[in-house]
């Protein structure tokens, strides 16, 4: 750390407050100006590939500050949801998916596999694509739910674009999980579409 971070009361901390304490090069307030400038948000920084963070000068601790910052976020985040049973514990749920997913730069396709109380057994991604599509096998997805003895799934996955409405292919790869959920009298809970600060559900919408 480069030993300037001023300690301020949170509603005085900006972005660039942040950042400029996590990087060690005494030009951190800079390189943090620039990032933001670049990047939508903080939340898009700390999650940007490693070339990307060291075109704007970032060295390979600057960037494992980042890496870490964003685990330790995530590991608080998992800790509330298996605190208790998911569906009742919605909103921490969405909170530990937004701290893991919302700003990633390509899609991926996570499952969480749930007991017969709903409690969390695994938290899994399947599968990464592109900036908009992730390849999605039902067939793989209920393998690893009968190896873990799922009872119920929530599938999840992130919108890049950050806008989380559902598309046709999301509709009709839900219909087709749900499916063969169904044939192996697993549940399919919902699916949840990841946006910036935002999220979509299945079930809310009717679409499941």
């Amino acid at each position: 750390m480069n030993g300037s971070f001023p300690v301020l009361p949170s509603t005085e901390t900006t972005e660039q407050d942040l950042l400029a304490g996590l990087l060690t090069s005494s030009q951190g307030a800079a390189c943090g100006s620039a990032l933001l400038q670049h990047f939508p948000s903080i939340g898009h920084v700390i999650t940007a590939e490693a070339a990307q963070l060291r075109a704007f000068g970032l060295s390979g601790r600057d960037i494992a500050a980042f890496r870490l910052v964003r685990e330790v976020a995530c590991r608080m985040a998992r800790a509330e949801v298996r605190s208790r049973p998911v569906l009742s514990n919605w909103q921490a749920l969405i909170a530990y998916l937004q701290t893991a997913m919302a700003y990633d730069q390509i899609e991926q396709f996570r499952i969480l596999f749930l007991d017969t109380k709903n409690n969390l057994i695994a938290d899994e991604v399947q599968q990464r694509g592109t900036v908009n599509h992730t390849p999605v096998y039902p067939r793989e997805v209920l393998k690893r739910a009968l190896v873990l003895s799922a009872a119920a799934l929530i599938a999840v996955h992130n919108h890049p674009s950050g806008d989380p409405k559902p598309s046709r292919a999301d509709i009709e790869m839900t219909r087709e999980l749900k499916a063969a959920a169904k044939a192996l009298e697993i549940k399919l809970h919902d699916h949840v579409v990841i946006g910036h600060g935002t999220h979509a559900s299945f079930r809310s919408l009717g679409l499941l």
